[in-house]
């Protein structure tokens, strides 16, 4: 009887801990080496180029990313996974080329803008706005 209890422990601890291994690999963004490496090509500091990528950002992110980027837009609550925190110090950690990438190719709830947006330079200038949410 012993036996069979402590089998059956291990085959619980063996099920979370399957779960829960799976559970993490499925949140984590894996982003392409030469996209974490990518320079942005575009000014960040040049006002018209912050007037565009923040229209751009109003126009195709703000509805489920909020206003301020706290994932908080009107259809935030249509989205099955986490939106983000734009503000927070681990978004902002990630190198503008990750978030290029993120922005172009999508995953999951997040649409692919590469079509949308089709130009290089407008989606670098939704990363450059995206920067300014910072806390």
């Amino acid at each position: 009887m012993k036996k069979i209890k402590i089998v059956l422990q291990l085959l619980g601890l063996a099920i979370f801990t399957l779960y829960s291994f799976n559970a993490v690999t499925q949140d984590e963004w894996v982003v392409p080496e030469e996209y974490k490496t990518m320079k942005n090509p575009t000014n960040a500091n040049d006002g018209e180029n912050k007037a565009i990528g923040k229209s751009l950002y109003n126009k195709h992110c703000k509805s489920c990313h909020g206003k301020e980027g706290f994932g908080d837009g009107p259809k935030a609550d249509e989205q099955e996974g986490d939106l983000g925190d734009f503000s927070s110090a681990e978004f902002q950690v990630q190198t503008d080329g990750e978030l290029f990438y993120k922005v172009t190719k999508g995953r999951d709830d997040m649409p692919k803008f590469e079509k949308k947006v089709s130009s290089d330079e407008d989606r670098w200038l939704i990363v450059n706005y995206m920067r300014t949410l910072e806390e």
